[in-house]
């Protein structure tokens, strides 16, 4: 089914939400002002607010014309309409807990959390109060991503045996203008960590290939980087179709690599975020087709996009694509990686 089908399906099911409102950003810092700004682009200028402690990283000055809150109590008295909850992961849940009770909906960055707590009353405070809530997992936007989810509905390579995710990118690089050591990717208290911080793939393979059933995995710190969190892991992921995946995640590989590959019994996919391109492969390695992103993609156009998708789920033309369900799934995959290292046995998602 086509995800422009699922979604208007899915869509009746939610009633359309009351309009006006400001649309609140919470926190600047590099996720932050990116949606900030894509807010702006998408036309909601007028009615964005920021929330803005100054305990960040990020050295911008406050945007003009825009309402500005210095604390979480006097943003949510001025009642917002949805909330972009942006800031460090370990304090995600709190804020959008907030946030849900004062009856806005939310956006909420990715990872959901560092832990499970609070994550069911927030998903249960959503329910209640007929909310929308979305999780920011922007790589279920990529174009060549839903290409590859129409393949393999279409059973194109077969029964699926096995998958390959692998992504490194060296966590000095991520942000010029801080050391990164005091970024919350490197911060245990703020929920960093190689697992987290890169669990994208989590999330989409199981959009992908299905329900991931146990973990097994490794982590280190091997990258030099002097910093208190996992820096290197390798985990071991059983679907509850039987397919075997492995995941491969560091802080230290430059020039950053990101890449996919799903074997079938008939062929298989191959996914490389730097180009952008998928293709299709027979058993005897000939390309049977790819696909390519349009012109003009680039890496904001995910993030772009998912923010646009946000706005029609407010405006009720369309239901969440990333439930907060989703992100808890996403999240306890993550969790069971990490108990997994930890304690040297296979965990039971």
């Amino acid at each position: 089914m086509a995800a422009e089908t699922l979604f208007r399906e899915r869509a009746q099911l939610y009633p359309a939400p009351r309009s006006g409102g400001a649309l609140l950003v919470a926190g600047l810092g590099s996720v932050g002002k990116r949606h900030f700004d894509n807010l702006r682009s998408l036309g909601a200028e007028r009615r964005l607010a920021l929330l803005r402690t100054g305990r960040g990283t990020l050295v911008e000055a406050d945007p003009p014309d825009v309402r500005i809150h210095r604390d979480l109590d006097g943003a949510l008295e001025d009642r917002p309409f949805a909330v972009i909850v942006a800031n460090p992961t370990a304090l995600h849940v709190p804020l959008a807990l907030a946030a849900a009770k004062a009856g806005a909906h939310v956006f909420i960055e990715k990872p959901l959390s560092d832990s499970l707590q609070g994550v069911e009353d927030l998903e249960r405070e959503i329910s209640v109060r007929g909310l929308i809530g979305l999780v920011g997992f922007q790589f279920r936007f990529h174009p060549a991503l839903r290409q590859i989810k129409e393949w393999l509905s279409d059973q194109a390579i077969g029964r699926i045996v096995s998958v390959h995710a692998r992504w490194g990118e060296c966590l000095r690089s991520w942000h010029p203008w801080e050391d990164y050591r005091g970024s919350y990717s490197a911060r245990r208290n703020l929920g960093g960590g190689v697992v987290l911080t890169l669990c994208h793939p989590f999330d989409y393979l199981r959009w992908l290939v299905g329900e991931i059933v146990t973990v097994s995995a490794e982590t280190a710190q091997l990258g030099g980087l002097g910093i208190e969190v996992e820096d290197t892991a390798h985990i071991i992921l059983r679907f509850e179709g039987g397919a075997l995946a492995s995941v491969d995640l560091d802080y230290v590989e430059h020039p950053p690599v990101h890449a996919l590959r799903i074997l079938g019994q008939r062929g298989c996919i191959l996914w490389d975020n730097t180009s952008g391109i998928a293709r299709q492969q027979d058993r005897d390695g000939s390309i049977v087709r790819s696909f390519a992103p349009p012109e003009g993609f680039e890496r904001n156009t995910l993030f772009l996009e998912e923010m646009r998708h946000f706005l029609e789920c407010l405006e009720g033309t369309a239901a969440p694509l990333c439930t907060v369900e989703d992100g808890i799934r996403a999240l306890k995959v993550a969790l069971a990686a990490g108990e997994a290292a930890a304690s040297g046995r296979r965990v039971h998602v």
